[in-house]
């Protein structure tokens, strides 16, 4: 990391609080924990807001979109993590590859292939929707609820992953050691 953070054995109040919740919850303390050692209320209002898109979205249409923006904004780790939760959950290794690789390709269902390119478009260029992109999505059955909850889950992505990369918060090993799609993030168009 770019910047210096609080050890876990130096670790007092909130972020001691935060980190004994993260190895519990993970067995270690993730670099995306470590880096908000230094803002632990950042970090809180982080998880409530992302915990208040996700659960009225579909795991699965959630962690597509969020994998999308993930990617379109190169962040290794936030691709890494939402990799692992589609690969447990919903894809095997080879479907996650595909998708890592072109998502656009990967035989996906059109919807999802929308929703993706939709969640992509909000996190790179999100002055550049139009409401024919809208309209796309609403072709494909989403409501007007829907497609707020996929901009939302791109866009608090965006902010997520743009912290995480100019501070240098690397993707654990525990991650990229379970998924390895790392270097197709790199080749990524």
């Amino acid at each position: 990391m770019h910047v210096h953070t609080v050890d876990p054995e130096d670790a007092e109040g909130p972020v001691k609080a935060m980190y004994d919740d993260a190895q519990a919850a993970e067995g270690y303390v993730p670099n995306q924990i470590r880096l908000f050692s230094l803002n632990p209320a950042a970090r809180a209002a982080w998880t409530q807001l992302v915990g208040s898109i996700r659960d009225r979205m579909d795991l699965r249409r959630y962690e597509l979109a969020t994998v999308a923006a993930a990617g379109a904004l190169r962040c290794r780790y936030c691709v890494s993590a939402h990799a692992a939760v589609l690969e447990s959950n919903f894809y095997n290794h080879d479907q996650l590859e595909a998708i890592a690789r072109d998502y656009r390709t990967a035989d996906l269902e059109p919807v999802d292939v929308a929703i993706m390119a939709f969640a992509e478009k909000v996190a790179l260029h999100a002055h550049k929707v139009t409401p024919e992109d809208v309209d796309g999505l609403r072709a494909f059955g989403l409501t007007d609820t829907d497609i707020f909850d996929v901009t939302l889950a791109a866009a608090a992505r965006s902010f997520y992953s743009k912290a995480l990369e100019a501070m240098g918060a690397e993707p654990d090993e525990a991650l990229a050691s379970t998924n390895g799609l790392l270097d197709l993030i790199e080749l990524r168009p």
